[in-house]
C-alpha cells in the first residue's frame, strides 16, 4: 500500500482515512505501507509501517526501474506557490526552472525536511516513484493499492516492475479542486494511473461518476467504498453567548464553498437573528472573505478562527447548534460523520458523498443558498425537525465503520485476483 499522508505527522482527512482503512484491512491481509514520512516510535498493529525519511537507499540502487514513469514525468518545473493545497495566499513569484534529475539520489533527505506539500510537491511525488518502485521490489505481494494522485505514479511503475494488479483508491481529484476546466500534470497523472489500473476505488458514488464522465475511466472497473467514522469522544459544552451557533468546517478555498457559507449567513441572521456562525480553518479565500462587503454587514454575527486543532475543533463541535457543509464537490466529507456523531444536525451539499450515507441530513445544490438558509432556519427553529435529523444521523452512522469498508476493499482484491 502507498500513501502520502499518514498521522501522526499528517493529521489530515487523507491521513486519517488511510490510518482507520489500514487498522480494518490488517484483519483481511498482510499489508505494509510507505509512506513518505513515518514515525519510528508510531506503530500500527499488524501493519508494516514504512517511512522514506528512515529508510537507507545503497542497496536499493542496484534494482533496475522501467521507463514508464520516465517517459510521463520528464518536464520541466517552476518554482512557484500555485498548488492546490497552499492554505494561505503568497507571492506568486517565479523563481527559476529547473529539469527534473531522474537518478536516485543516495540519500532521501527530500521526505525528512519541509512540507509534502508546497512549491516542490511534483518533484517530491517523482523522487517517491522512484524509491517506492525499488523499495517494493524487494518484498513479496500480491497486490498494489494507492491512495491518491501522489502515489500514482509509484504505483504504475511498480505494476510494470512486477505485473501485480494495481488498485487505486480515488480520496480525491483535481476536479474538485480546480474544476470541469482543471487540465494540468495532476488531471493527466489521475487519468493515466486511472485507466492504467485494475480497479479504482472512489470514496463515494458521486467521485465514481466524475472519474467515468470527466476522465473517460471504464466503469465496470469502479467499485465505490464509502469512508468509516472513527469512534469520537463526545462531549457537550455550554457556550459563552444567547445566540444559537452555526458551524463550517475545513480548508477555507474555493472547493469548499466558503463564499455560499457568507451568503447563507446572510439569508439566516435576517430571519432568525438569534444566531451566530463561525467559519473554522484558513485557506486562500480567507482573506478576501474577510475584506468582503458582505461579511462587514453582518460581521457582528460572523466569526473567523483561522487554523484549530483537534482539540479546539471538538470544543466547537460541543456547542454548535447546526453544521453546514456547501461544498462545491466534496468527494466524501468525513467532517460531517464528525458532527453528526456530536449529535449536530447537518445541511450538507448534494455535490458531495457524505449525502450519499447521511440520508437524513437535510441537502440542496451547492449554489441554492436560499434553500440551505431555510433547511438552518427550520432546524434552528423547528425542535422537532432537529431531533428526528440527529436521530436519523445516529441510525446512518452505525452503517458506515471502518470494519464494513475494509469488507468492501477485500472484495475489490479478490476481484482483480
Amino acid at each position: 500500500m502507498l500513501g502520502w499522508e499518514f498521522p501522526p505527522i499528517i493529521n489530515g482527512g487523507l491521513g486519517v482515512a488511510c490510518l482507520g482503512l489500514c487498522k480494518a484491512l490488517s484483519q483481511h491481509v498482510e499489508l505494509s505501507m510507505i509512506i513518505p514520512k513515518s514515525d519510528p516510535n508510531y506503530m500500527v498493529n499488524n501493519v508494516e509501517l514504512i517511512g522514506l525519511n528512515n529508510v537507507e537507499v545503497e542497496n536499493l540502487k542496484k534494482i533496475r526501474t522501467s521507463k514508464y514513469y520516465k517517459e510521463f514525468a520528464h518536464v520541466t518545473t517552476v518554482e512557484a506557490n500555485i498548488f492546490p493545497y497552499e492554505t494561505a495566499e503568497s507571492d506568486f513569484d517565479i523563481i527559476r526552472g529547473k529539469s527534473i534529475d531522474f537518478k536516485l539520489d543516495t540519500n532521501v533527505n527530500i521526505f525528512k525536511v519541509g512540507d509534502l506539500y508546497g512549491d516542490d510537491v511534483i518533484n517530491k511525488v517523482i523522487e517517491y516513484a522512484k524509491f517506492c518502485a525499488r523499495l517494493a521490489m524487494t518484498k513479496d505481494f500480491d497486490i498494489i493499492h494507492c491512495h491518491d494522485w501522489m502515489t500514482f505514479l509509484a504505483g504504475i511503475e511498480i505494476k510494470a516492475l512486477s505485473g501485480k494488479p494495481l488498485v487505486l483508491h480515488v480520496h480525491s481529484l483535481d476536479y474538485d479542486r480546480g474544476g470541469p476546466d482543471s487540465r494540468g500534470w495532476v488531471y493527466d497523472i489521475e487519468r493515466w494511473g486511472m485507466h492504467y489500473a485494475d480497479a479504482i476505488i472512489p470514496v463515494s458514488r458521486y467521485t465514481g461518476s466524475i472519474a467515468k464522465n470527466h476522465y473517460d475511466v471504464d466503469e465496470r472497473k469502479i467499485y465505490p467504498v464509502h469512508n468509516g467514522a472513527d469512534p469520537v469522544h463526545v462531549f457537550h459544552d455550554t457556550k459563552d453567548f444567547p445566540e444559537k451557533l452555526v458551524l463550517f468546517l475545513g480548508r477555507v478555498t474555493g472547493q469548499k464553498g466558503p463564499e455560499y457559507f457568507l451568503d447563507i449567513a446572510s439569508k439566516v441572521i435576517e430571519h432568525a437573528p438569534n444566531s451566530r456562525f463561525v467559519m473554522a480553518g484558513t485557506g486562500d479565500k480567507l482573506r478576501g472573505l474577510i475584506e468582503s462587503g458582505a461579511y462587514r454587514q453582518i460581521g457582528n454575527k460572523f466569526h473567523f478562527t483561522g487554523f484549530l486543532n483537534k482539540e479546539k475543533v471538538h470544543k466547537l463541535l460541543s456547542i454548535a447548534d447546526v453544521y453546514v457543509m456547501p461544498s462545491v464537490s466534496e468527494p466524501f466529507g468525513l467532517s460531517a460523520l464528525e458532527a453528526a456523531q456530536f449529535g449536530i444536525p447537518c445541511v450538507i451539499s448534494k455535490q458531495s458523498g457524505v449525502s450519499e450515507v447521511l440520508y437524513g441530513a437535510l441537502k440542496a445544490d451547492f449554489w441554492d443558498v436560499d434553500k440551505m438558509a431555510g433547511h438552518i432556519i427550520s432546524l434552528l427553529q423547528n425542535d422537532s425537525l432537529r431531533e428526528s435529523v440527529v436521530k436519523d444521523a445516529f441510525r446512518d452512522l452505525e452503517n458506515l465503520t471502518w470494519d464494513k469498508a475494509a469488507d468492501k476493499v477485500a472484495d475489490v482484491y479478490k476481484r482483480v485476483l
